[in-house]
């Protein structure tokens, strides 16, 4: 009995010192994570007594704001359809750029590795640079209007939709491919017939999506002089028109609103 309590004994210091162990490493993450979020605090200047003493000023500019300026929404046509056509050229675009690159990115189907890392950062490069920088590079390289923004968002577009589309092609279903390998399909023949077909309904909801984002992204590159209503924005705000920009702001909404009303119910039809 007392040979056999000896065992039993070890075996309760162990867990107790395991339990331990696990105790100070839970409270270790916890003062980790404070850490980090008083050093954020420090670095960003939070102070919250600063934004309760502006709510006079914020409360003015509502004032002068309302009500909406009506009288300026034909106005508002033509850059509202700009900033949406430059979404749509920016993702098909980015499609078109994307998806042999996405090819050429997926470990299972790419030809060589070379290819693999080459496209892997090809991808990474247009993905890390904002789509705010590109629009400044754009704007400089052929001037102001929708064709840098539209620009802008096909290069940034390549990095998201490269990356989730050879993701997507990664995780699919090998044995359609390796079926259509062993009857002697070439290449081509293997991407249109076993790729495309297996991945199709993925690539289309992860492009609905992109064109829902890259309307939003489109509202803030006229900001930079690409074109859209985000420039209109910008221009009677800079003129102290609130009542315009009230309008404004109005309008971007209901186009937001719209896209993603429309582009969940496209990829709910997908699904």
């Amino acid at each position: 009995m007392i040979g056999g309590a000896v065992p039993q004994q070890g075996k309760l210091v162990a867990g107790g010192a395991s339990a331990m162990l696990a105790s100070a490493a839970r409270l270790a993450v916890l003062l980790a994570v404070l850490l980090i979020i008083v050093q954020a605090l420090i670095v960003v200047q939070a102070r919250p007594q600063d934004l309760i003493t502006g709510i006079h000023g914020m409360a003015d500019i509502i004032r002068r704001a309302t009500p909406p300026d009506f009288s300026h929404i034909d106005d508002t046509f033509w850059p509202a359809l700009e900033t949406i056509d430059i979404a749509i050229f920016g993702t098909i675009a980015g499609i078109i750029m994307a998806l042999p690159l996405a090819v050429l990115a997926a470990a299972n189907v790419t030809p060589s590795r070379p290819f693999y890392y080459a496209a892997r950062g090809l991808i990474g490069f247009t993905r890390s640079v904002p789509d705010l920088v590109w629009a400044l590079f754009f704007v400089t390289a052929v001037g102001l209007g929708p064709f840098p923004g539209g620009l802008a968002l096909a290069v940034h577009s390549i990095g998201m939709l490269g990356r989730l589309f050879a993701e997507t092609i990664e995780h699919m279903d090998m044995a359609p491919i390796d079926a259509l390998a062993l009857t002697g399909a070439r290449r081509l023949q293997i991407f249109t017939h076993g790729v495309v077909p297996s991945v199709l309904p993925s690539l289309l909801g992860i492009s609905l999506y992109r064109l829902d984002e890259n309307i939003r992204s489109s509202l803030v590159l006229g900001f930079v002089g690409a074109g859209g209503i985000g420039f209109q924005l910008l221009t009677a705000m800079n003129l102290f028109q609130y009542r315009e920009v009230s309008l404004l702001l109005i309008v971007t909404f209901v186009i937001v609103l719209g896209a993603e009303r429309l582009s969940a119910a496209l990829r709910q039809k997908l699904a």
